[in-house]
């Protein structure tokens, strides 16, 4: 473990601006990393093999960690929570923070051979909804998630810490072009489902059973949800039955209730 007491130490770059969320957007993917906080998601990273590039802990972390730093291929740099909260620009309530190594992503077609149940995203990005519908897809037994290219980063320390770490356990891609790699989708054999409250649209629990053997479920940013072009490309337009006059729900609570539905919804005949 090597002590710090100088935030502006260079040997602390991967850390500092951490809440300059356009910075770390351009950095993060440029440089090959992103940031894994708290035990549990550190632990989580390590687990699904990325690599550990260095860790940044406060001394009341280091007995909590003592089995992974002992196996760490990185540095380990110690310094007071003053210090730490300089170098990023916050206070680390977890008192322990890891630069990991990204992975190269798969190439979708390869995810979608051997997947029975897959989640598409179009142009999610907030982070905090591509947390929590990665953390309900790995709930929920998705085997996949496909972003288009204008979703936001999952690997983003927000995601990360929303999901809890599961945005280790689903794997993920990109799908470009967008929406013509769609076609990737249904090449695969699999349904497209189109997730709209709009007139036309089936509910859910009314969708042949036949059809959600192997099926993909696109959601949409909140708000816009998804565009006509991503619509068109759907097999089926489906939809969550509402009352009391509510006319959708948060995209990662529809997105959990989709899931939910097309893993575990009527058995086929």
């Amino acid at each position: 473990m090597i002590p710090i007491d100088d935030p502006a130490d260079p040997r602390l770059h991967d850390y500092t601006g951490l809440t300059d969320v356009d910075l770390r957007r351009r950095r993060e993917p440029a440089e090959g990393l992103f940031m894994a906080e708290g035990e549990k998601v550190i632990r989580r990273a390590l687990d699904a093999g990325y690599p550990l590039r260095s860790m940044l802990l406060t001394e009341r972390w280091a007995d909590a960690l003592a089995d992974v730093i002992a196996h760490a291929e990185g540095p380990v740099y110690v310094a007071t929570p003053d210090v730490v909260e300089q170098v990023t620009g916050y206070h680390v309530h977890r008192g322990a923070l890891a630069s990991m190594q990204r992975k190269p992503l798969p190439d979708p077609a390869g995810l979608l051979a051997g997947a029975r149940r897959v989640a598409v995203l179009e142009a999610v990005n907030d982070h905090t909804n591509i947390g929590a519908i990665f953390r309900g897809a790995a709930a929920l037994g998705m085997d996949a998630v496909l972003l288009s290219p204008d979703c936001a980063d999952p690997l983003y320390r927000r995601s990360v810490k929303v999901a809890m770490g599961a945005v280790f356990s689903v794997p993920y891609a990109r799908l470009a072009p967008w929406p013509h790699a769609l076609d990737t989708v249904k090449d695969a054999g699999l349904t497209l489902l189109a997730m709209t409250p709009a007139e036309g649209s089936v509910p859910l629990h009314e969708v042949p059973a036949a059809e959600l053997e192997r099926c993909a479920v696109m959601l949409g940013a909140e708000g816009p949800g998804l565009t006509r072009k991503a619509m068109e490309a759907a097999d089926r337009r489906v939809r969550i039955p509402m009352s009391h006059g509510v006319d959708s729900l948060n995209v990662g609570a529809a997105a959990a209730v989709a899931f939910y539905a097309v893993a575990y919804g009527r058995p086929a005949g």
